[in-house]
This record gives C-alpha cells, sequence and structure tokens, in this order.
C-alpha cells in the first residue's frame, strides 16, 4: 500500500495525465446550462401550495399517521422547526399539540471543515482517489460516503465540510470513476514495428493488446466491494459507518454483508436495489461460459464501436445537463460544480472504455436483497434516507427495503430528489449526525425526530416542513418505524385529502 499524495484544498487536485479539462468557460455564467433551469447559489424549496398538491397524492403505501410542522430560519445558519403533532382520529376534531426542534444548516465557507485530497496505491497501476476531513477529532467515529454512479468524492463535499467538524469523515472515488480512473493506458495501440502508438489520445483502452497491469481489470460491483474492504482495512484502519447514494448504496450494502466486522452500520439514499446485466460467473457460471466478453480489456471490435456511438451522446453537456435536471428534484439548487466535474472526468481518455466494462461488467455475486439478509442476519444497523421524488428510485424501492428489514430507521424526505445529500444537505447531515449518535450512544440518545415521542404505534409516519423565515417554503421529513400494516397505507392514502379538505372548509368559514 502506498499512498501518493494528498493534499489540503477547498477541491481535488487533479494529477497531469496529459489531458486537458475542460475550459475556463465552463466556469463562466455563459456555461450554466439553460435547461437545468435558474439555479441560485442556494437551496430554495417548494411553496406552500406546491407542498399541499403533493400531500394530494400521497401513495397509499407511505405510512399512516402525520404530524405536520413548521421551520423558520433566520438566517442559512439553522433551521427553528415548530411541529403540529396530530392527536386526532381521522376525522380530525380534537386540536394538535406542539413542539419545537431546531436543526443548524450549513456552516459558511470559513467555518466549514477543510477537505484534504489524496491519492492510495490499492495495486499496481490502480490508484484510487479519495477525499476527508476531521481527522483531528480523533475520538469520534469515521464515516465512509460512496459515490453514485459518474460523480466521486465531489458529490460529498457538503457532507465533509459540515459533518467533518466534528467527525472523521471519508469519500471515495470508486476505480473507473472521478478521479481513480488510470494514469496509463489499460490497452493501448501498437504500431507495426511493436512500439505504443498513441492512436487516438481520447480513447485509451481501445487498442488489441492489454497491459500485464490490466490482464484481469474489470470495473464491476465486485471489484469496488473489494476496494472499499482494504480501503477501510489498509488507510482508515478502523470499522466504519458506511454511507452511499444509488450505485453507491448498493457497494455499501454489499460490503457490509461480506464484512461485518468491518462495518458499524449502512445509511442508504436513494440506493439502487439492481446493477448489471451479465450473470456472475460465480453464482451462474454454466450461463456465464457462454458469454464472450464480460467487461475485461481490450474491448471486442463490436463493443468498441457501440461504445463510441453511446458516449458521444451521454458525454454531451447537454445530455448532462438534462440528466441533472431529472434527477434534482428542486430546480434552485446550484448543480454548476457538480456539472463542471463530471464534464471533467468525460474529458480524461480512458473514461470511455471504462464505461463501456462498466456497462458489460456482470452482476454482483450477491443481489441486493441477499446482501440485505446478511446484513440483518450479522446485526448491522441500517437507515434509510430517501429523496421523494426521485424519478429513478422511488419511495415504493425504500418501503420494500423497510419491510425486509423493519427494524430499519426510515426518514422520507419532500421535496428531495435522487441526491438528497446534495439536494437537502442539512436535512441529511442533521439525521445522519443523529443515527450515529443514537448508535455510538446504545440507544440512550433518541433517533433524530423522535424526541420526547413515547409511544410510535400511532405516529409511524411522522411529518415535518422546514421554512425559510420570510418565505413559504418547505422540506418535509416523514418517519417510519417498524409496524405496517394495510390498514396504515390506506389511512395514509386517505388522511391528508380529508384534512385537506376540513382545511379548506374552515378557511371559508
Amino acid at each position: 500500500m502506498d499512498f501518493l499524495s494528498c493534499g489540503s484544498g477547498p477541491c481535488c487536485q487533479a494529477v497531469d495525465m496529459k489531458w486537458k479539462l475542460v475550459g475556463k468557460c465552463l466556469n463562466s455564467r455563459q456555461a450554466r446550462f439553460p435547461s437545468v433551469g435558474n439555479r441560485s447559489g442556494s437551496v430554495r424549496f417548494h411553496d406552500n401550495k406546491e407542498l399541499q398538491r403533493d400531500f394530494g397524492s400521497l401513495s397509499a403505501l407511505e405510512g399512516s399517521k402525520r404530524t405536520t410542522c413548521k421551520a423558520y430560519s433566520e438566517s442559512y445558519d439553522g433551521y427553528v422547526i415548530g411541529g403540529e403533532e396530530d392527536v386526532a382520529d381521522i376525522s380530525g376534531v380534537e386540536e394538535p399539540a406542539t413542539n419545537n426542534v431546531v436543526i443548524p444548516g450549513l456552516p459558511d465557507g470559513s467555518n466549514g471543515a477543510p477537505i484534504s485530497s489524496c491519492f492510495w496505491e490499492w495495486k499496481p497501476k490502480l490508484n484510487v482517489h479519495y477525499e476527508k476531513a476531521g481527522c483531528e477529532n480523533v475520538d469520534s467515529p469515521h464515516v465512509l460516503f460512496l459515490p453514485g454512479f459518474g460523480v466521486g468524492s465531489f458529490h460529498y463535499e457538503k457532507q465533509l465540510r459540515d459533518l467533518g467538524r466534528d467527525t472523521r469523515v471519508w469519500a471515495l472515488d470508486f476505480l473507473g470513476q472521478g478521479l481513480s480512473l488510470p494514469f496509463e493506458d489499460p490497452a493501448p495501440h501498437y504500431n507495426k514495428e511493436g512500439a505504443t502508438s498513441n492512436g487516438n489520445a481520447s480513447s485509451w483502452g481501445f487498442g488489441d493488446e492489454t497491459e500485464p497491469w490490466a490482464t484481469k481489470l474489470v470495473y464491476s460491483i465486485d471489484l469496488w466491494q473489494d476496494q472499499v474492504r482494504y480501503f477501510i482495512e489498509e488507510v482508515i484502519g478502523e470499522p466504519v459507518y458506511i454511507v452511499g447514494n444509488s450505485l453507491g448504496g448498493y457497494v455499501a450494502l454489499y460490503s457490509a454483508a461480506r464484512n461485518p466486522h468491518l462495518v458499524k452500520g449502512v445509511t442508504l439514499l436513494n440506493a439502487t436495489p439492481f446493477w448489471g446485466f451479465l450473470p456472475n460467473p460465480i453464482k451462474n457460471p454454466g450461463l456465464a461460459k457462454f458469454l464472450p466478453w464480460a467487461g475485461t480489456f481490450p474491448l471486442p471490435s463490436n463493443v468498441k464501436r457501440l461504445t463510441e456511438l453511446v458516449w458521444e451522446k451521454i458525454s454531451d453537456p447537454a445530455s448532462i445537463a438534462e440528466v441533472l435536471n431529472q434527477v434534482y428534484a428542486e430546480n434552485s439548487t446550484n448543480v454548476d460544480s457538480v456539472f463542471s466535474r463530471i464534464i471533467e472526468t468525460t474529458r480524461h481518455p480512458a473514461a470511455a472504455a471504462a464505461f463501456a466494462s462498466i456497462m458489460f461488467a456482470p452482476q454482483a455475486e450477491l443481489s441486493f436483497s441477499e446482501a440485505l439478509s446478511r446484513c440483518q442476519k450479522s446485526n448491522v444497523p441500517i437507515c434509510l434516507m430517501y429523496g421523494k421524488e426521485d424519478p429513478w428510485v422511488k419511495p415504493l424501492w425504500g418501503l420494500q427495503v423497510k419491510r425486509q428489514v423493519p427494524e430499519a430507521s426510515y426518514y422520507q424526505i419532500s421535496p428531495a430528489g435522487h441526491c438528497p445529500h446534495d439536494e437537502v444537505p442539512e436535512v441529511i447531515n442533521f439525521l445522519l449526525r443523529g443515527w450515529i449518535r443514537n448508535l455510538e450512544s446504545e440507544g440512550s440518545i433518541s433517533l433524530p425526530l423522535l424526541d420526547g415521542l413515547d409511544n410510535l404505534k400511532q405516529a409511524n409516519a411522522r411529518e415535518l416542513e422546514f421554512m425559510k423565515e420570510g418565505s413559504k417554503k418547505s422540506v418535509m421529513v416523514r418517519f417510519f418505524d417498524s409496524k405496517f400494516s394495510l390498514w396504515d397505507r390506506i389511512r395514509s392514502y386517505i388522511n391528508p385529502r380529508f384534512k385537506l379538505r376540513n382545511s379548506a372548509t374552515k378557511s371559508q368559514i
């Protein structure tokens, strides 16, 4: 294990790989993509009317009793939440009780924890990029963040700067993504004399012969699970809490299932419940042997042609902007930095071949459901924090995880899409801090938003509003306890509609 470099700064320091990143124009105002909308520098929230319309379309799968709370923030530095807890039945006759909770906001730039950007040589030529913060917090737990597909450690900057003030936090780039792409061509072109040819400088991995270090290289979920395991063992050196978004959620769960002794708990942020199309050679050897290729280098000629066509489309800035516009529920979230960093990654000469390897890599040896069952048997604590407006991993998937592991804490956040940690980082950071404190205290500290609730039997779907002072905009967080029934789901579908009609009638009187 070798540590190649480690530097401190507000963002990653890229190595010189003889390729140019996106031009300065990406940082200019003209580079802001119009399809994503007018995005300001701060998160904005839906107004009350929008929230009420959303209440009217709640899924019947989303639980029963609800609490409506209002929060007021004097500045971006914190939220004060006031609650109106429903104590009546569906008739809505009794008056609600009130409670208050304070949720801090993100720290200002000067008050956030400094972030260090580092490289770790896991294997020859396989250099892993990661970021860390809060290493001086020697008595605090370690938290490792795993990114989704197409992004990297940069997607967790808001967590590193905030949580790094009191926790030791890490964020990893999976091999084949972010800055963990190779420094050398895994399958170079050779000329007639046998010397290495530059070929197309923008397409590493498209040659006809694989370098020895890349002979068995496949950017698969099993590779990433191994990467996480060795990173915890060799770099962090202690068991960790793992937090994963999308693909990173699957890898987090898979890593915990395989190595429960290294994982103190898993938090899933809109985790994708499946990955890969081709059968796993260990799990289905008979079927796998009929497949001529499964993500290794060099790429077959027909895959090269297909990759070139697909890559030209998906790496186009307009396509990337369109995807971000889909997965971010609140279009006022500033994604300029995320957008430019994704563009930088697509300009790497190995990016296209890495994409092909990822898409054709076999499935994991354990399915998402199997990994979840193993974690449950090993008593690995699990917490779910899902954005409700995710167009890809819809609330149904989170509820399925909750039903399989009823003891898991489940927080549903709205408005928030596929990346709640970037859209509403204040909420995610608050919930994550509270969940970890609950585990570290062995239950003596209550779970987030449950202080003072002695009985969740009738309040297993708690709703909260977060409003900035002077504006009628909000975020809703709902907590689901371990008790699910068909009647609860039916009531969750009926109750909001009844109360909205009741409220409208009172307002007209």
